[in-house]
Formats: C-alpha cells, structure tokens, sequence
C-alpha cells in the first residue's frame, strides 16, 4: 500500500510493520470483519422473521399449519447445530442444481449421483465455473446466511412463542369483548406486549449468534478466525514476505477484543431497548420506570 514497501526485507521496526499490517492477505482480514458483521446483521432479521412466522403457525387454529411449526421447531432445536450448518447449504446447493439440470440437460442419461459425488451437466452449475471470485463468495455468503436463518429461527420461533402465551389471557379477553377480532386483538394487544417478555430471550440467541459466526469456515467462508490462525502462524519460509515467529496469541488476542466489544455494544443496545419497550407495560420492568418517574 505503501511506496516504501517495494522491498520489505529492506524494512525495520514501524516501516516493516505498517507494510506487513497492509499486505494483501491482512486486507482480507480486515474484509472478513465486514462479512461477520453482515452476517450477524442480516441473518438476525431473517432468523427473527421465520421465528415470528413459526411462533404464528404453533398458534393457528388450522391443525396442519400448528403440526409444520411445532415440528421446524422441534426438529431444528433437537439436531446439533453443526449438522444443519453443513445441512442445509449442500442440500439448497444440490437441489437447486438437480432442477436445473432436468430443466436445461433433458438428453443426459447418466445418474447425477455416482458413488458418492453429485454430477450434473456444465450448464446447471450454481454459480457457473466461469463466473467471477466475487460471484462464488457470494453465493457461499448467500448459503451460509439461510442455514443461520433456519437455525437460529427456530429457537427464535421458541422464545416468541412462549413470550406470546406470557400476555395475560384476560387482556385478549377483554379485547374480544369490546367487539375485537382474533386478529385486531393479536396486532392490537398481543404482539405489542410480546416484545417485553421475549427480549431476554432474543438478546440471548443474539449472542450466540454472534458467537457462532466462527463456524462460517465449515462452508468455505474465509472468516476473522481462519485468518487469524493463518496470519499467526510461525511464517519463516524463505519465500514469504514478511517472515516472523509464532504470533497466534497476539491475533486470538485482537478477535478477542472485537467480540467482546461487539456484545458489549450489543448489551447497551438491548438494555436501551428493553427500557423503551417496558414503558406503560404491567411488568416489572414498566412498574420500576413508574416508581422512578415519580
């Protein structure tokens, strides 16, 4: 990045160092910390839309409906995590590429599954091979984010759940009986005060999926933590660039320090959040808010 940095060997001390903390393979890094942020920031609305629509299914009337959600969740929430992590990326990949492949490879004869690889025809690969870098990054980032989506909205479809059966029955009641529809009631009453008793719950499966962001190089996604591993090592061949010693524990040390301010940040911003939800609510929450007011 530097024009001083054409021949690092010639570098000491502070030189050498703003070279090596600049080299390409440390920009990577510095990109992986955007791909787990966007990560976190995407997949935690996703996981929070399939929860709410899970938590509504296990509510409905319509026995089919209540069956689907009661079994996502229960499915989901009884499997290790590791096995939907590499799940459900492989069987999205392998699916969309077994529709393409009878749709634009008709005349092919042979089995796609041979042992145990999966082969289709060139013109149904996702991404094609001679797509860009960028398109296959992308199309992993995309994978990855649905398998934390179903994952983490299952356990999301939990919490909201139970946080809309914590809503005293006699509210509904009451609302019924001012000439309020299930529906009116639910939007009206219901799921404003849900948010007061699921927010513990969610601020927790937030954390956890901040600490699971770790596991994106299980489907082939260069994260924070692989390039740590990787830029720590000892690096003393002769043909690298900038060779040094053993400094894993000083890079474990800095992804240390950016996930615990990422939660610190997080738990100001769900305190800030359960303060503002509590207001005028009958919990314990909105009574302390009452009594300090006054």
């Amino acid at each position: 990045m530097f024009s001083f940095c054409t021949d690092p060997s010639s570098l000491t001390d502070l030189p050498w160092f703003a070279c090596y903390l600049t080299s390409a393979t440390h920009l990577s890094m510095y990109w992986s910390v955007l791909v787990v942020l966007a990560l976190v920031g995407l997949a935690a609305p996703m996981a929070l839309g399939m929860g709410f629509l899970g938590a509504v299914a296990q509510r409905s009337t319509i026995a089919p409906l209540r069956w689907l959600g009661l079994g996502y969740t229960a499915m989901v929430r009884g499997v290790p995590d590791l096995v939907f992590f590499l799940f459900v990326p492989i069987a999205v990949d392998q699916g969309v590429e077994y529709l393409l492949h009878n749709v634009r490879c008709p005349d092919w004869d042979a089995d796609v599954r041979q042992g145990f690889d999966f082969l289709v025809c060139a013109q149904a690969k996702v991404p094609p091979s001679t797509a860009a870098a960028w398109v296959h990054n992308l199309y992993a980032f995309t994978l990855a984010l649905l398998a934390f989506a179903v994952v983490f909205g299952a356990f999301a479809a939990n919490t909201l759940h139970g946080a809309m059966q914590a809503v005293p029955r006699a509210q509904m009641e009451t609302a019924e009986a001012y000439g309020m529809t299930r529906r009116q009631a639910f939007r009206r009453v219901l799921l404003p005060q849900m948010w007061v008793y699921a927010l513990p719950g969610l601020s927790n499966l937030w954390m956890i999926l901040i600490k699971a962001t770790p596991l994106l190089f299980l489907l082939g996604i260069q994260d924070i933590v692989f390039w740590a591993r990787e830029l720590g090592g000892s690096k003393t061949a002769a043909f690298y660039t900038y060779p040094h010693d053993d400094w894993r524990v000083w890079y474990f040390a800095a992804v240390l320090c950016f996930y615990l301010c990422l939660t610190w940040v997080s738990e100001r911003a769900f305190d800030r959040l359960n303060i503002r939800l509590s207001r005028g609510q009958a919990t314990a929450g909105g009574e302390a808010l009452r009594k300090a007011a006054t």
